[in-house]
């Protein structure tokens, strides 16, 4: 459905404050969450599946608008992935690595396992389209997809930097381009942002999770060369 900034979103200017974004293939992202969503993170930087798309609604059609994205730890903790395994008798036994050969999914989690890392270096993805207008952005389906996720907290690549086993929310940003020569004043009302909780996850250098693995491979369309290869889409 349509989203809504959260508390805070009286007092925003006019042309940001009507803005609504509906997140699209949400069905999908849902299906991800409720297995628990794993995104994978790399030295050189792998783009999101699903990918943050968006619709978005309410703006003002000639106005200027920048978008972009962010992402903020869920927690202080970081996670381990705990496998459930069958043991004689029916019984489960708990093992943390490697993973066994025969596991149950069900009696299988993450697990925290310590206060989180040092934060990474915060950092902003901005839309390559931006800055456009309104009538732009409400055209078409907004697209996320150059976007690239790393824990190279050394990259020069301008990629979103995340602690690999840290749970992140991603955050989207509509931001007013205000002409006023002293529009900084009115920073923190020209702009708008959403959260949609069902796109939360966990940040990995590889799949933990072996269902998320499947459903990672059964909807994404560039991932059919993984079906017999290498999991990892």
């Amino acid at each position: 459905g349509w989203a809504g900034e959260g508390p805070g979103a009286s007092g925003k200017n006019r042309r940001v404050c009507h803005a609504a974004a509906r997140l699209e293939m949400g069905s999908l992202w849902e299906e991800f969450n409720r297995l628990g969503t794993e995104m994978i993170v790399t030295k050189a930087g792998r783009r999101m599946f699903p990918t943050f798309q968006v619709k978005l609604s309410g703006l003002d059609p000639l106005a200027d608008y920048v978008l972009l994205m962010d992402f903020v730890p869920l927690d202080d903790k970081r996670y381990r992935w705990r496998w459930g395994c069958w043991g004689g008798g029916g019984r489960i036994l708990a093992v943390l690595s490697p993973p066994p050969r025969r596991y149950a999914f069900h009696s299988s989690s993450w697990l925290a396992a310590g206060r989180a890392d040092p934060a990474a270096p915060g950092r902003v993805h901005f839309h390559p389209d931006s800055p456009a207008k309104g009538a732009q952005w409400m055209r078409q389906i907004v697209s996320f997809d150059k976007l690239k996720l790393t824990n190279n907290l050394l990259d020069d690549n301008g990629h979103i930097i995340l602690n690999s086993m840290h749970r992140y929310q991603p955050r989207f940003h509509v931001v007013f381009v205000d002409p006023r020569r002293d529009s900084e004043r009115f920073a923190h009302q020209n702009f708008k942002s959403f959260s949609f909780p069902e796109t939360q996850f966990m940040a990995v250098t590889a799949y933990q999770n072996h269902r998320i693995t499947q459903l990672k491979i059964a909807s994404n369309p560039f991932a059919k060369g993984f079906r017999d290869g290498d999991p990892e889409p």
